[in-house]
Order: structure tokens, then sequence, then C-alpha cells
């Protein structure tokens, strides 16, 4: 093992009286992967921070050693830390829209730092290289102009990369790099930063609750909980023999296999040749013509019966949530037929939608924003008992409010408390408890586990399986995990540029998929058996 680039001991970040990371020692190598695993608030974002110097002002460090190629990095000054930044340790961070900025065009802030670190460069050199940076992670040249809204979720972290590979750092700290994107865009990026890191040499320090992802692609890693390094060593060895018990927790958490099908003869949801199209900008003179339409979905028919989860699987803009959307009649259609529990729904005025809807709701991605802040949980649960309800009395739905709560798993005193006061779970089980409060047939769930680590992940599973046994639910499931997708579904329906292109029971499809693009997306997952 050669020398560490990076090696810092006893770090410890404190707030006022509270220890928020605590004694943690951490060495990174040329070449090597570290990877961070942990639940939400384990300290791991803090601990990238720390290695950057860019923790808030409200928060304290103290180190015992700290060097960087040998270089003792606790004397150095803030002037000092401008040129490191950037130039010898750099930073992916989480959510690139949020992290770039959006009135810029991206070949300023590329060449923003070319011209910081590198002030030899001259303006042909520095286009010529941020040219290159461009083309190394994947991207057309003519991007350069585009501003960050105008771009995908890949493209953006495509776009941080390149700004963080700019000036060839010796470390690279990648936080989250790909939890919002496709499966098939997480490999591309994870590949691509793998050969950069063999062609530079670089240390990664990622960050991550995708213990999938970390077997992939890391060498060595070490496991975070309340501040706390509990084990680390190398990934091979961590994940075969586990010594802490939260470790030997977090890998048992794992999605598993399909359930067992039950499938009843009662149809609650059918979509029959569905097309949804929308319109693009035209001049309001001219009448609107045939391809002047961006396809949503094309020709989409399934059936989800009683008991029953259905996935809808496929990258961003395959039309997963517009087919979701639709059989909501939540967009108009372009053609085809959809009807709730028998009844054709495709044709009704929107009066009678409106006193249907208790009878298909909907769990969205991010509970945080589909919660009104202003409004208690008994406020948001009781808010559709009252709309489609009015006889009953203030008793009689405080007595509903409080038994979906029991049902989802929280307390019912939390019903006063408001959604900033919960986790990212707990106001999942919120969002699961408005739907559920009023005894619909179907729930369609659109990535309801996507931002939950792991260990949260597996508790919202398991009370999804254990309410569609109790209650004979049927699921419209969509996401982009396709070990989720395993433990939740019974069928799979594959969907590619609006199209369905594969379809039948979780495990045929996954275990044997036909279609090229399905098999992509499987390779990309990595499921284990």
């Amino acid at each position: 093992m050669p020398n560490p680039i990076l090696e810092i001991q006893g770090l410890t970040i404190t707030h006022g009286q509270d220890v928020l990371v605590q004694t943690v020692d951490l060495a990174l190598f040329p070449g090597q992967t570290l990877a961070l695993v942990g639940e939400s608030g384990s300290g791991k974002s803090l601990t990238a921070l720390a290695l950057m110097k860019l923790l808030p002002k409200d928060l304290q460090m103290q180190v015992q050693s700290w060097q960087l190629q040998k270089q003792d990095m606790q004397s150095l000054s803030a002037t000092q830390w401008h040129q490191i930044r950037g130039a010898q340790v750099s930073m992916i961070f989480q959510e690139p829209l949020t992290a770039l900025n959006p009135l810029h065009q991206v070949e300023k802030q590329l060449l923003e730092s070319l011209y910081w670190h590198q002030p030899h460069l001259t303006k042909a050199q520095a286009y010529e290289r941020m040219q290159v940076l461009l083309t190394q992670v994947g991207l057309e040249a003519s991007l350069a102009q585009a501003r960050p809204h105008q771009l995908s979720g890949g493209q953006r972290q495509r776009v941080m990369i390149a700004m963080a590979l700019a000036n060839e750092p010796k470390i690279l700290i990648a936080d989250e790099p790909t939890t919002a994107l496709d499966v098939t865009v997480q490999a591309q990026i994870l590949d691509l930063l793998c050969e950069l890191q063999h062609k530079y040499q670089m240390a990664l320090l990622l960050i991550s609750h995708d213990l999938n992802l970390v077997q992939r692609y890391a060498h060595q890693v070490a496991v975070m909980r309340q501040g706390h390094i509990l084990e680390q060593g190398q990934v091979q060895q961590v994940y075969q023999n586990p010594q802490h018990v939260y470790t030997q927790t977090l890998l048992a958490s794992q999605p598993g296999k399909a359930p067992v099908s039950q499938q009843t003869s009662k149809c609650v949801l059918e979509l029959n040749q569905v097309r949804v199209r929308f319109p693009l900008p035209k001049p309001f003179w001219r009448p609107r013509r045939e391809y002047e339409y961006k396809l949503g979905i094309n020709a989409l028919s399934f059936r989800l019966h009683q008991g029953q989860t259905l996935a809808l699987v496929g990258e961003s803009g395959s039309g997963k949530t517009t087919a979701a959307l639709a059989a909501l009649r939540l967009l108009p259609l372009d053609q085809g037929e959809i009807y709730w529990q028998g009844q054709a729904v495709h044709n009704c005025q929107q009066a009678h939608l409106r006193a249907r809807r208790k009878e298909i709701q909907m769990v969205f991605q991010d509970p945080f924003s589909s919660l009104s802040p202003r409004m208690s949980v008994a406020q948001i649960i009781s808010e559709g008992v009252y709309l489609h309800y009015p006889a009953l009395s203030v008793a009689e739905v405080e007595a509903q409010v409080i038994q979906v709560l029991q049902e989802v798993g929280l307390a019912p005193e939390s019903r006063h408390r408001y959604p900033h006061e919960f986790s990212g779970g707990q106001r999942q089980r919120i969002a699961i408890a408005r739907a559920l409060i009023l005894q619909p047939q179907v729930l369609i769930l659109d990535e309801p586990t996507s931002a939950l680590d792991l260990s949260v992940q597996a508790q919202i599973i398991g009370l999804l399986l254990n309410l569609q046994a109790k209650y004979q639910l049927a699921y419209l499931f969509i996401s982009h995990d396709l070990a989720v997708v395993r433990a939740l579904s019974h069928q799979v329906y594959v969907l590619y540029q609006g199209k369905l292109v594969e379809s039948g029971a979780t495990e045929a499809i996954l275990s044997q998929p036909q279609h090229p693009y399905t098999q992509a997306l499987i390779k990309a997952a990595a499921l284990k058996d």
C-alpha cells in the first residue's frame, strides 16, 4: 500500500455542547476509493466538508493530526485554503442544480476555476482545456453555452465532475453523486469517475447509502453512526464478515425477493391503449401540426388487480409519471380508455371524478414538498376526510386520524406536530396515512423510498407490504431502484421513450430480460441474487 495522500486523525466537530462527529480517523490513498456509509445525520457530509474546511461558522472543528501530501493542514491560512480547494482537493456536491450558479453558462463556471488556479493560461488555452473537460465527461462542447436549468440531471452531474477535475486534483470527494439519477445514468457517472480516477491516480471519498453501489465501486468502506466510525476495512471483508451489530443491520436491510403473487379476479385499474402528448411551442397564428407534439406515453395498456403491485420502471422521461397522472385523470388523454373498478372514467366530467377520487390516491416522491408546512399532521391527514365525508363530526374524524397514524407506525400524540418536526421516513409515513385514511382501492407510489436511508427504506417497504396484505390494496409503483421493485412488485412494466418495451412477472423480467434496454437497466443496477 502506498503512502496516503491525506490522513486525518481525531477529527471532532461540535456545535456548542453537542458533539456531531467524534474522533474520526481517515486515510485516502492514490487510485483508491473509500466509501462512507451510514444513515442521515450520522456525520458523513460534515466529515467531507471538514476535509475541505467548509464547515458552517457555528461549528467548531478539532483534529489531532491532519496532513495532505506530508503538509500540515492545521496551520494554513484562509488564502492558502483558497489555493488548495479546487486544485488539490475538489468536491462533487449532492444536488448539482443548487451547487451550480443558475445565472451563468456552463463555460463561465468552468473557466472561473481554470483562471483562478492556473492564471498563466491564455484565453485560447483555457477554452481548449474546457472543451477537453467536457469531452472527457461525455458532454458535447456546444453544451458550454447552456445554463444549468437547460440540462438534464445526468448532464448537470457531469458538469460538476468536469469542474471538480478541471485542475487535476489529488483528492475528489463525491457526496451522494448519483442519488437522484436513473440507474443507467448512475452507472455511467460512476464508471466515468473510476476511469478518471485511474487516469489521474486520484483518491476518491465516496459518500453513499447505496450498499450495492459501494460494493461495486469502492475499495474500502467506513460505517458511520451518530458521529462515530463503527467499522472500517476492505469492502469485501466488511460485507462478508461484518463485526458491528449496526453494520450487520444495514446489510440485512437490503430489499429482498418479490412477494408471492396472490392475484384476484377483481381488476381495480385498467389502461387501454392510452396515449398522452404534450404540445410544443408554436406561433399563435398558425394551426398546430402533427410533429409539434412531444410524446409522453404511447398505446400503453395494463391491468392492475386487487392486492397486486405493478411497477413502472425506466429512465427519466420514459413516461412513468405521465402514465400515473393519466391514470388519475390529471392529464388530458390524446386517445385511449381508463377504467376504475370496471367503470369508465376517461370520458367523465371533473365533477363526477372529484367524488370518486377517494378510490385512487397518490403518495409523492418528496413528502417534505407535498405536505403543507403550515398545517399540523392532523389537519393534513383529515383534509380529504372533511372533503369526501362532510357529515362526520370532529370527534369521528379525529378518531380516524388516530387509527390511521397507528396503522403506519406513528404515535397518536404526533398529530399535533408539524412536518418539519419529523424525519424523512416519518414524513413518508404521514403521506401514506393521508392517502390511506380515505380507504382507497389503489395507491400510486411515485419513488416513495428514493431519498431514504437503507434502514428506513426497509421499514417503509415492510409497512407497504403489511398494509397491502391487510387491506388488499393495489399499488402502482414508480421507481428506478430495481432492488426495491423486486421487493415490492408482482409485475414489472418497462417503459422506454413513452413506449412499453417489456412486461411480465417480476422475477422473470429481472432474471431473464429479453429486451436490450431491460438488459441494460438490470446490468447497471447490479442486482444480487
